[in-house]
């Protein structure tokens, strides 16, 4: 069983920045792919951004060129910098696991909130 802990979620104006972390425990987190979602208030979750255990990263086009991706297997901990922010990214920020051995172990973390205001 994985457990995954978000931080640094908070309230800034449009053009600001923010790192999100996520520690994850209690799995082996270089097995895993790790993601960022986000769902805003009335809305779907969404994914944002996504990285291989070997650090291949993906990107949904609303975030491309402004967000990165990172981890840190040593510190078992995936990171979100987000530049350049909008109101539109307003959301709160979910942090997944992914076994890339075994489809079926998928976990979610509790998210932090970003508010971005104008």
């Amino acid at each position: 069983q994985v457990q995954l802990v978000e931080s640094g979620g908070g309230s800034v104006q449009t053009g600001g920045s923010l790192r999100l972390s996520c520690a994850a425990s209690g799995g082996t987190f270089s097995s895993y792919a790790m993601a960022w979602f986000r769902q805003a208030p009335g809305k779907e979750r969404v994914f944002v951004a996504g990285i291989t255990p070997n650090a291949l990263t993906t990107y949904a086009d609303s975030v491309k060129d402004r967000f990165t991706i990172s981890r840190d297997n040593a510190k078992n901990t995936v990171y979100l910098q987000m530049n350049s922010l909008k109101p539109e990214d307003t959301a709160a920020y979910i942090c997944a696991a992914q076994s890339v051995t075994d489809s079926k172990s998928k976990y979610w973390g509790q998210g932090t909130q970003v508010t971005v205001s104008s």
